[in-house]
């Protein structure tokens, strides 16, 4: 074995390159933190695995400044039609509000995963392949990993944090001790990525299944449309003849699984063929069709499981190291790419000495919780259909695209103002967007996401025109600037026609009343936008006292100490 190389230090290293681990490097580079990525494959799998992009995946890459490219590559995700024993049952159309940005879609993982990749060498960062962690302690400066190179040797890395986006087979999650609690499905599947000459509505992914006379699911097809005429990725119950189980169970041996136990994944051995799936299509098909031009097929089983902590000290996992559990709904990956974005800019601050004690800590307090509701209702949905869901349709629709995915209650958050209309969304919610913003000088009405992009704490503004609104207004922002300095923006939306002062930042208008209606204001309000678009505070009427109370939960000053109440104002 070669010698363990030199000691190189970073600020983060970031084990696994799928879209969590990307995604993470990715945000970190763009903040510009010292970054590294290793992944044990020699190159990116030409597999689409996780296809489906929820609106709320594009409104992070929006925030990004990736989306432009993620919607040229992707297709529309209008809908699904369901078949039962080959009768048609009502079809599922994907509708979300007017003032939601972006819709749902449908792009194959390997193209995902290029996006990204392609977005992080624009900071002149590349994922170090055929390198993997092997084992990794940390102290309270910093971690030291071990990695194997792709010669065969050693490296030792010195970094501030360690990130793991390494998958379900986690080499950080077994390395912090963390607990994986759950079980696996008996069910083995296989997926293919195959065309098809159906005349089916386009942009609609198609759901057969045959009941047999006791009313179970004996059989399932489900396909997902994909970029290309008539291409989808069809998922489907293993034949017994390509069965692992079956074939394992025979020789005594426990099927499915890692070394770890852990039954999730594509597995290795025979492949299924384009017959394989053509028996399918013969059996659950809507209308006679034949497959071909099959790109690739697996053979994979599914689990459901979660971890006790998202990290400990300076140790983090995301993505399937922390949660995994069936795909219905397209929720793991979009769940994973959220886990990366919550963490990363709590990262760079804290990198940056610019973090309260408490920021990091507020990762495992606000996305583990998202992850056992994930699980949880993927599994109900992967037994019943989304269609047993107890809520109104558009309410699913709308967690269904995440976009009611929220923290309240978190220890970075405000509590709710009891002054506040309930109308609007609450500290701890989404940020929403909304149209109809003129600025001076834009002669085009522009969106509040617009106004976010690439940023990092906005300080958002309503109302206040006037002299006193102005001389208002500006307190907050003198205040903001000496607890934050350039860390928060400031963005003012004043009602038509209010007169503006000559003190105020930029102003917009809400020439179209839209702002006003989604934020349920009807006086001067501040919110709060974090990085990740959700709001930290909201105060009806604004105080410069309670924002630099509330921004002294969260960041430092640019003197390094916590912001304080006697703030300069």
């Amino acid at each position: 074995m070669a010698h363990a190389g030199h000691a190189h230090a970073t600020d983060v290293l970031v084990a696994g390159a799928g879209p969590v681990g990307l995604t993470a490097a990715g945000e970190l580079r763009r903040r510009g933190i010292g970054c590294r990525i290793v992944d044990r494959l020699p190159a990116r799998l030409p597999f689409a695995k996780a296809v489906g992009i929820q609106p709320r995946t594009f409104e992070i890459w929006d925030r990004m400044g990736l989306v432009r490219d993620a919607l040229a590559a992707a297709v529309p995700m209008l809908g699904q039609l369901a078949y039962v024993n080959g009768a048609e049952q009502p079809r599922i159309d994907l509708v979300l509000p007017p003032e939601v940005p972006y819709r749902f879609a449908a792009l194959p993982q390997y193209d995902t995963e290029r996006l990204l990749e392609e977005f992080l060498a624009r900071f002149g960062s590349r994922i170090e392949r055929s390198t993997e962690l092997v084992s990794f302690t940390q102290d309270a400066d910093g971690v030291t990993s071990l990695l194997r190179t792709p010669d065969g040797g050693e490296e030792e890395v010195r970094s501030r944090y360690l990130v793991g986006c390494d998958g379900a087979h986690s080499i950080v999650r077994k390395g912090l001790g963390l607990t994986f609690e759950g079980g696996a499905f008996p069910e083995e599947y296989m997926l293919a990525d195959v065309e098809v000459d159906w005349d089916l509505p386009h942009g609609y992914g198609v759901r057969s299944t045959h009941r047999g006379a006791d009313g179970a699911v004996d059989d399932v097809l489900v396909c997902i449309p994909l970029p290309g005429p008539g291409r989808y990725r069809m998922s489907m119950l293993v034949p017994p003849a390509l069965s692992r189980a079956r074939q394992t169970a025979a020789a005594g041996r426990t099927s499915g699984a890692a070394g770890d136990g852990v039954a999730h994944g594509l597995e290795s051995g025979r492949a299924p063929a384009l017959p394989d799936v053509q028996a399918v299509l013969d059996r659950l098909s809507p209308q006679p069709t034949t497959a071909s031009g099959i790109r690739w097929a697996s053979v994979f089983r599914i689990s459901h499981r979660i971890v006790d902590r998202y990290g400990d000290g300076r140790v983090f996992v995301a993505g399937d190291a922390a949660h995994i559990h069936p795909p219905t709904g397209a929720q793991g990956m979009n769940t994973g790419i959220q886990d990366a974005w919550n963490l990363a800019w709590k990262l760079a601050l804290a990198v940056d000495g610019a973090a309260r004690p408490g920021l990091l800590a507020s990762y495992d307090a606000e996305r583990r919780p998202v992850g056992e509701e994930v699980v949880g209702r993927t599994v109900r949905h992967a037994a019943h259909g989304v269609q047993a869901d107890p809520d109104d349709l558009a309410t699913v629709m709308m967690r269904e695209a995440q976009l009611l995915v929220g923290y309240r209650g978190s220890p970075i958050v405000d509590p709710p103002d009891g002054a506040t209309n309930a109308a609007g969304p609450l500290p701890g919610d989404r940020a929403p967007d909304c149209g109809g913003l003129t600025g001076p000088i834009c002669a085009y009405p522009l969106r509040l996401y617009d106004l976010l992009r690439e940023r990092d704490h906005v300080l958002l503004l309503y109302g206040g025109g006037g002299p006193d609104g102005a001389a208002a207004l500006g307190a907050l922002v003198r205040t903001a600037r000496a607890c934050a300095g350039d860390r928060i923006a400031v963005c003012v939306v004043l009602p038509p026609d209010t007169p503006a002062g000559e003190a105020l930042p930029p102003v917009h208008r809400d020439t179209r009343g839209e702002f006003a209606a989604l934020y349920g204001v009807e006086g001067p309000t501040a919110f709060l936008v974090r990085p990740d678009g959700h709001l930290a505070a909201r105060h009806c009427p604004p105080d410069p006292r309670r924002l630099a109370d509330h921004l002294a939960h969260t960041l430092m000053t640019p003197a390094g100490e916590p912001p304080t109440p006697s703030a300069p104002t």
